[in-house]
């Protein structure tokens, strides 16, 4: 802590935080108290039971009445948001088990907004605080806690509203300024809590039996699985009325095997699989194919030929690749983000200036739903209720006939989107922002692969190429992990490594996509939040492939140990 920072903290600290009473109340104001006490006591017979949300309203009640600080206005707005967390995590490799843990975590996220809807102090170190609570159902140590992150949210709130008033007479007063702050409406969604039920020694035992098949593939070097099961419980509550008590659960298993080619090009695999249900993720036996299918593929990439030429010319994704290009391409440029201050821009990111233009070919339209819970009868992990601003889940037209029509939006407005749409999303303990729920990407002009194979393979044929591409499955920075030449000839395979992509963009898939598949493919995932991507194959008339520029690391100066365990120690003076 800086000595700025002590200082402000002693000050603040020497001042009582005050209640204004005494002041004759007018009828209204009469009424409106008595309306905020019924709101208040209904809160609570909601909560009543549960320790940790007791604990939240009751500190929310004391923080609107009491939370005064001398020469600093009161908060107009305060939330607070925990998210209780069960993680279990479980590794194996080498058909042995490297790690199993279980961990639980509570996490507080407070936000206090001084000012107004208009103009308030979330800014710089205004946008509020996070820290750990308690896991016992002690409502005085919880309450303590977040009293504590409460004074300090609402001083920190103090100095970010002074600081942003100071930085805004530099800039030219904007003739149509924008809210820094959305209304919502009062929503109370409180749900049953979830619990994470797991059989921990199948999956330890089935990762380690996963990972045994090492032993089949002596060329490759590393052979690893991981399985990873969430519960999340999220409370939320807000000084307008807001109240929400929601859980989610998932799991996910991934595979990971590595090895290097005789050229010393390192090569690698990791399917995964996310579920919403434990039960729906792959079992033993599934989970063995699946993973003698990597350890194939890495085997036939040893043997590869490299992408020697700089190709251009006609690209086909299937499902599985088309879902990690369309999430990175469009999955971050539909959010509308508020810019920086004194920025004119209507938010930010690739599609910042494409409000109302085509940014997709006319036959591909976008929707983002995340009230739909299946597609194809499978279940989703990016659906949701209510997001983390306690606003209900909306469906949204992202991108109609090729058009952008809207932004994803969380509660901080932008200019033209002035409300939530239902997208303020945010980890534990992070700051909310627009998200991705579950985004459908889809095509009034559906073609079957085989089709979008032919196509490709006439494509080919007719610019005089002898081969199309195809790409299976991608890697970080969507560089290829499974690429195949496709011979316009007699359709024949050919399995390649080292390639990328040059100028796969925003702009190539406005100009140069041509077909999508009628194979929707459901891609569940997991990172800071949970989402879900459904896209068909791309057909593209036109992209580059070059060869990858990499550094080639050398080989393992002597062979790997022998597989056979040592033999067992013998008695003294036994002889073999």
């Amino acid at each position: 802590m800086n000595g700025c920072r002590r200082k402000l903290i002693s000050w603040a600290a020497s001042l009582a935080l005050l209640a204004v009473f005494g002041v004759p109340k007018s009828r209204a104001a009469s009424d409106d108290a008595n309306d905020d006490a019924s709101a208040t006591a209904k809160a609570h017979e909601v909560a009543k039971g549960d320790v940790l949300l007791e604990a939240l309203l009751t500190e929310l009640d004391r923080s609107k009445d009491h939370l005064k600080m001398e020469g600093v206005k009161p908060p107009y707005y305060i939330e607070y948001r925990v998210d209780d967390v069960d993680n279990l995590d479980t590794e194996a490799s080498f058909g042995a088990l490297l790690n199993s843990q279980r961990a639980r975590v509570r996490v507080l996220r407070v936000v206090v907004r001084i000012g107004d809807y208009k103009q308030d102090s979330f800014y710089g170190q205004g946008i509020g605080g996070a820290t750990i609570l308690p896991l016992d159902s002690d409502p005085i140590a919880l309450r303590r806690q977040i009293w504590l992150m409460t004074d300090e949210a609402y001083k920190t709130a103090a100095d970010a509203y002074a600081e942003k008033l100071s930085a805004m007479k530099q800039f030219t007063p904007d003739p149509n300024p924008v809210d820094d702050f959305a209304k919502a409406p009062v929503l109370t969604k409180v749900e049953p809590t979830v619990s994470l039920k797991v059989d921990e020694n199948y999956w330890r035992q089935t990762l380690t039996d996963v990972t045994n098949l090492y032993r089949n593939y002596p060329e490759i070097q590393s052979v690893a699985a991981t399985a990873r099961f969430r519960c999340v419980n999220q409370y939320f509550v807000n000084s307008e009325g807001t109240i929400v008590r929601d859980g989610r659960v998932n799991g996910t298993v991934t595979l990971v095997g590595e090895t290097q080619a005789s050229d010393g090009m390192r090569l690698q695999r990791t399917p995964f699989w996310t579920e919403v249900r434990a039960e729906d993720l792959p079992k033993r036996e599934e989970l063995l194919k699946e993973t003698t299918k990597m350890l194939e593929t890495l085997k036939a990439l040893r043997s590869a030929p490299i992408v020697e030429e700089s190709y251009r010319g006609p690209v086909m994704f299937t499902p599985d690749a088309s879902d990690d290009i369309l999430s990175a391409l469009i999955g971050g440029s539909i959010a509308g983000r508020k810019p920086q201050l004194g920025k004119p821009n209507r938010t930010t990111g690739a599609f910042a200036t494409s409000y109302k233009t085509r940014v997709l070919p006319k036959f591909m339209s976008v929707v983002d739903d995340p009230t739909i819970a299946e597609f194809a009868g499978k279940r989703l992990v990016g659906s949701y209720d209510v997001d983390n601003e306690g606003v209900a889940a909306q469906s949204v037209n992202v991108v109609s006939d090729g058009t952008l029509e809207n932004y994803l939006m969380n509660r901080e407005p932008i200019r033209d989107f002035p409300a939530s749409n239902g997208h303020g999303r945010s980890g534990p303990g992070a700051p909310a922002s627009p998200s991705v729920g579950t985004l459908i990407f889809k095509t009034s002009e559906p073609q079957s692969p085989a089709d979008l194979t032919k196509k490709l393979k006439e494509m080919a044929s007719t610019e005089e190429k002898p081969y199309g591409y195809r790409v299976d499955t991608l890697g970080p920075g969507n560089a290829p992990r499974l690429l195949y030449r496709v011979y316009a000839s007699d359709g024949h395979e050919e399995l390649v490594r080292g390639a990328v992509f040059n100028e796969l963009d925003v702009r190539a898939l406005r100009n140069d996509l041509i077909a999508l598949g009628n194979d929707p493919l459901v891609s569940n995932r997991v990172g800071n939040l949970a989402e879900t991507i459904i896209a068909p194959s791309l057909l593209f008339d036109e992209l580059e492939v070059k060869r990858a520029d990499t550094s080639k690391e050398k080989l393992p100066e002597y062979p790997a140990p022998d597989l056979k365990k040592p033999q067992e120690a013998l008695p003294v003076g036994h002889r073999p």
